[in-house]
């Protein structure tokens, strides 16, 4: 860690070394990387992760249909029921004091609503105060829960399902929007199942003026895990469709990581491939994130939480007994 430079304030958090830099910035989360020079593009992060995905809350009810009926998510790759553990302040409070300054950012997992973990806005407040901005994804809030989002969180996606009430969706986005909220995204995931659905969201992107002030995008790709299983992947040829449909209509859309294969196949013959390719980055699990479960277990991101995973809270270094661990 001698060997890095860390300056942080109110509005940027930057990070010096001779083979790792970078410049995030707080308001908008425009972040920049390269390594000896601009040109190049670092592999890793030695010093630590970037981005952490941390479990704070291991249920969920579920989204509720058009009759009001809570059901759990049919593609949950973490098969959540309303029945499940979650993380306390104390232990959250624990792990972020471990955890090294090139910590940015913090994708809080939670349920559908944010209401299961009562400690939820207490860590996001920790977490400001420490000069890491909170983010998290729902897809069913009321006003309250709306009021602290838009008070704590930087970013905040709301789940798009094609089979229930997209009206709470809808909904959601505008409570968020409608309390200043810049960054607020649409999280679709994308399977065969799902595709036409896609469409009607891009139709509706256009033209839903609750949709007006949406930041973008972003498609989620299957993971075929736990509920996941029974759903199949898109083809190349349909995810192309979606890309092409986007750029076509001028809708701001994203990624996961898992879909940057996918995306760059899809513009390979695009005439500003050049410039696509720089905002498309591969898995980058203990390379510049990683995740965190409700138990304080360290896991490369959550689709591989297996095994017993590295114990966080109990660690004496995060950087070398974690993120330089080898298994």
């Amino acid at each position: 860690m001698s060997k890095f430079k860390i300056m942080d304030n109110k509005l940027h958090k930057v990070i010096k070394s001779e083979n790792f830099n970078m410049i995030f910035n707080k308001e908008n989360g425009f972040t920049a990387t390269w390594g000896k020079t601009t040109e190049e593009d670092p592999d890793w992060c030695p010093a630590g992760p970037i981005i952490l995905d941390m479990e704070v809350v291991a249920a969920c009810r579920g989204v509720r249909d058009k009759s009001g009926k809570r059901v759990p998510c049919a593609f949950c790759y973490k098969s959540n029921t309303p029945v499940g553990n979650y993380m306390n302040f104390e232990t959250f409070k624990t792990i972020l004091d471990k955890m090294p300054k090139t910590l940015t950012q913090i994708a809080f997992g939670v349920d559908a609503e944010a209401n299961m973990n009562p400690d939820l806005f207490k860590m996001m407040e920790y977490s400001r105060e420490s000069g890491i901005i909170p983010n998290l994804t729902v897809a069913d809030i009321d006003d309250e829960t709306a009021d602290n989002i838009a008070k704590y969180a930087g970013a905040c996606a709301v789940s798009y399902y094609p089979t229930r009430d997209k009206n709470r969706c809808y909904d959601t986005i505008k409570k968020l929007t409608d309390r200043g909220m810049t960054q607020v995204n649409i999280h679709c995931m994308i399977a065969s199942e799902s595709y036409d659905s896609v469409f009607e969201l891009l139709k509706d992107i256009k033209t839903d003026p609750r949709l007006a002030k949406l930041n973008a995008l972003v498609l989620l790709s299957l993971k075929q895990k736990g509920r996941g299983e029974k759903f199949n992947s898109l083809t190349q040829e349909q995810f192309k469709n979606i890309v092409d449909t986007c750029l076509k209509e001028k809708i701001n859309f994203g990624f996961d990581s898992c879909g940057a294969g996918s995306f760059i196949r899809a513009i390979k013959n695009h005439k500003n491939f050049d410039n696509f390719l720089k905002m498309a980055e591969p898995c980058e699990s203990t390379l510049f994130s990683s995740y965190i479960n409700e138990n304080g277990k360290f896991y490369p991101c959550s689709f591989a939480e297996e095994g017993e995973g590295l114990d966080v809270v109990n660690c004496k270094d995060f950087v070398k007994d974690i993120w330089h661990h080898e298994s």
